[in-house]
C-alpha cells in the first residue's frame, strides 16, 4: 500500500516553520516526511536556506515520523565522509527512522567553495564511490581510502546505529535510475514516471522502497494557488540542464522570466478543488511509487493541512 508524506522545503521556510510544519503534517495523518538540502533557494523570492542537518535534530524531537533527506549531494560541498557522520547520527536521534537520499547535486549548492562542477557522468561515478565510502564508514571499522575522487585516512565513524542508514538515490533520467538500482536502497524523483520506476526495478531495484514527490498549491480559489506558484516556483517550468548548471538564484530568476504561468503549474494542482489534488497524486500511485510526498507552496500551511487531513488524506486510505 502507498504511504503518503510531506515534503518540508528549505528553500521557503526557517527552521522553526519547517520543525512546526512537520507537526502539523503528522497531526493531519501524514505518514513520513521528505526534507531538502540546499546551501541557496532557487530564487531570492523563496527566501530561506537552513543547514538541514540541524532542522533533522529538531525534527527528531518534534515528530515520530520517518524523515528523508530529498536530496542531499555528497559530492563537493561536503565531503561524503562527513555526511557519512551526520547520517548516522540524524538514525541515531531518530531511531532508525532516517533515510538518506543522495543525488548528484546542483551547481546552486555545490560551487560555493570554488570547486569545479564536474559534468554529469563524472557526478554519477562521484556518487557512487561516495555511497560505497559511507557505507564503509557506517560499519564501524577504521577506514583509509585512497579512491578516484576521495581519501580518507584513518577515519572512524563512533556514535553509529543499529543498523546502517538506508541510501536512496535520486535522478530524473534513465541513468540515473539504474544507477540506484544497482547501488542503492531506493529511488527518489520528482515526476510520476512509471519508466523510471521500471528502470529501477530491471537494474537491481525490485523489492526495493520508490519515492516520489509533488508541489501543489491549495488556495481559496485556483487563481490565487495559480498566481503563487507563477511568484514563488517559476523554476519548476525551467527545461534542459539549466536546473544543475546555474550557479546563482538570480540566473534562475532570469529564466524564469519567460516562464509562463500555465508553464510553471503544468505539474501542480492548484485551488480547492480535491479531485484535482488527488488526479496528481494518483498519478504517482498509478506509475508504482510506494511512498508520495506532497509539498504546499507558499504560507498557507494551516489550511493545506486542514484541506488535506478532512479531504484529501482520507480518500487516499
Amino acid at each position: 500500500m502507498t504511504r503518503f508524506g510531506y515534503f518540508l522545503s528549505c528553500e521557503e521556510h526557517d527552521p522553526k516553520e519547517l520543525v512546526r510544519q512537520a507537526k502539523l503534517a503528522e497531526q493531519a495523518g501524514f505518514q513520513a516526511l521528505w526534507i531538502s538540502d540546499h546551501y541557496h533557494p532557487w530564487l531570492d523570492e523563496q527566501g530561506q536556506s537552513p543547514f538541514v542537518w540541524s532542522v533533522i535534530g529538531a525534527l527528531s524531537e518534534a515528530v515520530s515520523l520517518p524523515i528523508t533527506t530529498a536530496v542531499t549531494c555528497p559530492l563537493v560541498r561536503i565531503h561524503p565522509a562527513i555526511i557519512a557522520q551526520a547520517a548516522a547520527t540524524s538514525a541515531v536521534l531518530t531511531d532508525g527512522r532516517f533515510r538518506l537520499g543522495v543525488g548528484t547535486g546542483e551547481a546552486l549548492n555545490e560551487h560555493i567553495l570554488g570547486d569545479p562542477w564536474p559534468p554529469a557522468a563524472v557526478r554519477m561515478e562521484m556518487l557512487e564511490e561516495a555511497v560505497e565510502l559511507m557505507r564503509r564508514l557506517w560499519s564501524g571499522e577504521l577506514v583509509t581510502h585512497r579512491g578516484e575522487y576521495y581519501d580518507v585516512d584513518t577515519a572512524r565513524l563512533y556514535t553509529l546505529p543499529e543498523e546502517p542508514p538506508e541510501v536512496y538515490v535520486s535522478g530524473l533520467g534513465k541513468r540515473a535510475a539504474e544507477l540506484a538500482g544497482r547501488i542503492a536502497d531506493g529511488f527518489v524523483t520528482t515526476g510520476p514516471s512509471a519508466e523510471l520506476v521500471e528502470a529501477f526495478h530491471k537494474s537491481g531495484g525490485a523489492g526495493k522502497t520508490t519515492q516520489g514527490g509533488l508541489k501543489v498549491c491549495y488556495a481559496a480559489d485556483e487563481a490565487q494557488g495559480r498566481a503563487q506558484v507563477h511568484r514563488l516556483w517559476p523554476n519548476q517550468g525551467i527545461r534542459g540542464e539549466a536546473s544543475q548548471l546555474l550557479p546563482l538564484p538570480r540566473h534562475f530568476e532570469q529564466l524564469a522570466e519567460m516562464v509562463s504561468e500555465d508553464e510553471a503549474v503544468a505539474s501542480s494542482p492548484c485551488g480547492p478543488d480535491p479531485a484535482r489534488h488527488l488526479a496528481a497524486i494518483r498519478e504517482y500511485v498509478d506509475a508504482g511509487f510506494d511512498e508520495v510526498y506532497v509539498n504546499q507552496i507558499g504560507p498557507d500551511q494551516d489550511a493545506f493541512f486542514d484541506f488535506y487531513a478532512t479531504k484529501i488524506l482520507p480518500e487516499l486510505s
